[in-house]
């Protein structure tokens, strides 16, 4: 006899997951309590509801949780400029901790034992969901069914749900995309079928949120980016919540082909991966928040961050958000942002993000000093003479002293 009695899975109401509440009921014998988060991916998610009561499912949790997404999760990571391997800006990643927060939550609410994930053992998102649930419960125990079950492809999946009745639209999901694909208010990620070999171009209609640069409109779309402490707040003068934003900028972004990238990827587990992505807004933001830094953050403290953001990256990329390390470097990349504040002014064009523009009343820019015209005694140029010579300094020892590189 199991003594798991009450699991919460994490729910999309797709085949894995319907498969999964059936195997977890006869494997654990055990209730399984659902919970489906609706993170923007574009998709209706009430239809989750009637799938979980077919299975037999007595508590079903569906969520709205696209502010507290972007708000809480993709704003934090914005404010560090995060990239992982000077590409990827993380839509996949920086969504599990979300989700494993509130699987910990509606665990701790209904009483269960466990939680629950369809993430394959050769992914990343095992990581993510498990080192968040770990470090928010340390006692939890983890179903991760495709590191136990013997099915194995698709095609065993469909066998089983023929075999237990279990309600699976066959006919719709013939017609899916070949790709795996994850979306969320932030992107959407392509893998899998074609993308496995590295040297294949992806198809013009994979892409779904975005028209190709080359199909673009030829008239340019500007705009303007309010910023309030390193998070945009307003678009062309309008305040918008955290999720608007994002879904506007993805619209606008997508609209004017921004945001596609193709990448061949370190993933934490060991391998490589290839993946596409679409990150409009994302990739409107990352322009933005730099172009308005640049006129407001100090030099030392905007050099420092810049340093501090690969390690940052790859924290979040490998599951890390809730580490200390995490929670300390956020301290101190919020604490440089309290300054920047202003305008951003953009022009969207071909699936390029210019920055045309940039104000800001906390502005360190000062033109008296930097103008190429009569500063009328602002900067005393002799001055440069003795810091060359301090900086100099130690280069000129070594050279005397037969370390000369000629």
């Amino acid at each position: 006899m199991s003594d798991i009695n009450k699991v919460v899975l994490a729910y999309s109401g797709g085949l894995d997951t319907s498969v999964i509440v059936k195997w977890l009921q006869e494997t654990y014998q055990c209730e399984v309590v659902t919970f489906t988060a609706d993170i923007g991916q574009g998709e209706e998610v009430e239809p989750a509801r009637a799938k979980a009561k077919a299975l037999g499912v007595k508590e079903i949790y569906i969520d709205d949780l696209r502010e507290e997404y972007v708000r809480d999760f993709v704003f934090p990571m914005f404010r560090a400029n995060a990239i992982y391997e000077g590409e990827y800006l993380l839509g996949t990643s920086i969504a599990r901790p979300l989700i494993a927060k509130r699987l910990i939550e509606i665990a701790n609410e209904t009483g269960a034992d466990a939680i629950s994930h369809g993430a394959t053992g050769k992914g990343n998102d095992q990581v993510r969901f498990e080192l968040g649930a770990y470090s928010l419960k340390p006692g939890i125990k983890v179903i991760a069914p495709w590191r136990e079950w013997d099915l194995t492809s698709r095609e065993t999946l469909m066998a089983y749900c023929e075999q237990r009745n279990i309600p699976v639209d066959f006919s719709s999901k013939k017609k899916k995309s070949p790709y795996s694909m994850d979306a969320n208010l932030l992107h959407i990620s392509y893998e899998g079928g074609n993308l496995e070999d590295p040297y294949w171009e992806p198809e013009e209609d994979m892409w779904r949120w975005s028209v190709s640069p080359e199909n673009a409109p030829d008239t340019p779309t500007y705009i303007e980016l309010g910023y309030e402490k390193g998070n945009p707040v307003s678009l062309n003068g309008e305040k918008l919540s955290p999720a608007t934003m994002l879904a506007t900028l993805n619209k606008l972004g997508g609209d004017n082909g921004i945001g596609r990238l193709d990448l061949v990827e370190n993933r934490y587990v060991g391998m490589k991966s290839r993946g596409c992505y679409e990150t409009p807004g994302g990739t409107i933001m990352l322009r933005a928040h730099r172009a308005i830094e640049s006129i407001t953050l100090d030099r030392e403290a905007a050099h420092l961050k810049d340093e501090l953001m690969p390690r940052y990256a790859k924290l979040i990329y490998n599951g890390y958000w809730f580490s200390p390390e995490r929670r300390m470097m956020q301290a101190a990349i919020d604490e440089s942002q309290g300054f920047v504040n202003g305008t951003v002014r953009l022009k969207l064009y071909k699936g390029n993000v210019v920055v045309v523009g940039r104000k800001s009343d906390n502005s360190l820019f000062d033109e008296a000093i930097a103008t190429f015209e009569d500063d009328a005694g602002a900067y005393d140029q002799k001055d440069a003479e003795g810091f060359i010579k301090l900086n100099a300094l130690r280069l000129r020892i070594a050279a005397n002293k037969g370390r000369s590189q000629l």
